[in-house]
């Protein structure tokens, strides 16, 4: 079997590749002979060779930040590292992350540097953590690397929750709208139903279209709702796949409006990263890659590599940019006067604040849009079955009064 793994050499750089193994186990026993440190290994699959767009955890984000954080201030005092992971082992209530920073915690005990025991536990540790701690450890100034770091996992669980907060009242309307519309058609028409026919009233077309469709989910009600699971199931599948995820992320970046706030996010957030590892004096190939593997989305991973191969032979970082559509002119352009004062990494981290800021402007607005609009199209479709409920009672009382006129 074909194993794609990510480790640390003996110099403390990120290596990342694929090993030929009979387990994961045996890979990782074949890389550790090889004097790399290995931090994840995952047999090989189509699906996992790019990253898919998805919101980081917000769990992991305020684990990182309150975990690198508590780091910063005990090493700023003269802390050693272990004395440090025990402290904040102490103080963290949730299990799992406990039980990382207390592994964490045995490995610096038995001699690896604390970038190598962070580097085994990917799950709360990705490697743009794992090479800030490197680059402390290496030029110095531990305390400065681990409060960026913290700077950097708030500022994204910020955005992150940022984005959810705004998405949970319109998805529980849409959720409310759906739940009131089967309501109606399943429970409220069918009493309707037998009325008119009692009555023996002639009924409209929109009221007989009513008719047949609540006549046909309580008949198949038993068939409907496993056919609804299965359809999920099977669109979740596809999306899990490589071109399935390709197209969903393609039809994301499309949409009107959304496309637009999607693209925005992501850029901030990779400008962000390049930022902060640019000012930690981390190559620029190596933050490219890095950036590339933190970055969850397809096209920006291809946007990264194509940027990172034009970097290798001598092209400025604003000029491998330029001319993608991913990428806003004013963020190019931004980058190419950063690279020419020399300033380029503080350029990077200002204007990543800057569109943190607005995209919290934007998708907020965005909220505040799409909420009227499902209340409407709620109030059209409650007020459509309504209509055609009441349209026949109407009719008839019309024609009893024109008939007693006579």
């Amino acid at each position: 079997m074909k194993f794609v793994f990510e480790a640390f050499d003996r110099a403390g750089k990120v290596v990342r590749g694929s090993v030929e193994a009979g387990s994961e186990t045996e890979a990782t026993e074949k890389l550790r002979s090889q004097g790399m440190f290995v931090s994840s290994v995952q047999e090989f699959s189509a699906g996992r060779a790019r990253g898919k767009m998805r919101l980081p955890s917000v769990k992991r984000l305020r684990a990182l930040a309150m975990v690198t954080r508590q780091m910063s201030l005990l090493i700023a005092t003269g802390t050693t590292v272990v004395d440090a992971l025990a402290a904040v082992e102490r103080q963290v209530k949730d299990q799992k992350v406990r039980q990382t920073i207390g592994a964490v915690r045995s490995r610096v005990e038995e001699g690896a540097s604390l970038s190598e025991a962070m580097g085994a536990h990917p799950e709360l540790f990705d490697t743009v953590s794992c090479s800030l701690v490197h680059a402390g450890e290496t030029g110095g100034g531990m305390e400065g690397m681990l409060e960026r770091l913290a700077g950097l996992a708030r500022q994204q669980e910020k955005l992150v929750s940022s984005v959810i907060g705004s998405m949970v009242y319109p998805l529980l309307l849409i959720v409310v709208s759906v739940s009131v519309i089967v309501l109606m058609m399943t429970f409220v028409l069918p009493r309707f139903t037998e009325m008119f026919e009692a009555l023996d009233a002639p009924l409209p077309a929109t009221t007989q279209l009513l008719m047949t469709v609540s006549d046909f989910m309580r008949t198949y009600w038993m068939g409907i709702i496993p056919a609804i699971g299965i359809g999920g199931f099977v669109a979740w599948r596809a999306i899990g796949t490589d071109k399935g995820r390709e197209r969903a992320e393609k039809v994301l970046l499309r949409t009107p409006g959304i496309g637009k706030i999607a693209i925005s996010l992501v850029v901030a957030r990779m400008v962000r990263l390049l930022g902060v590892l640019i000012e930690a004096r981390v190559p620029l190939l190596e933050a490219l890659e890095l950036t590339r593997a933190s970055v969850q989305s397809r096209h920006f991973c291809a946007l990264l590599e194509g940027a990172a191969e034009k970097v290798s032979q001598g092209e400025t970082l604003s000029s491998a940019f330029e001319g993608d559509a991913l990428v806003p002119v004013s963020v190019s352009e931004s980058i190419g006067n950063g690279e020419k004062s020399g300033r380029l990494a503080s350029v990077m981290t200002s204007l990543a604040e800057f569109m943190d800021e607005d995209n919290e402007v934007v998708v907020r607005s965005l909220s505040s849009i799409v909420e009227p609009v499902i209340l409407v199209v709620l109030g059209v479709v409650v007020g459509f079955v309504a209509i055609s409920m009441f349209l026949p009672l109407f009719d008839l009382t019309s024609m009893t009064q024109q008939g007693g006129g006579k």
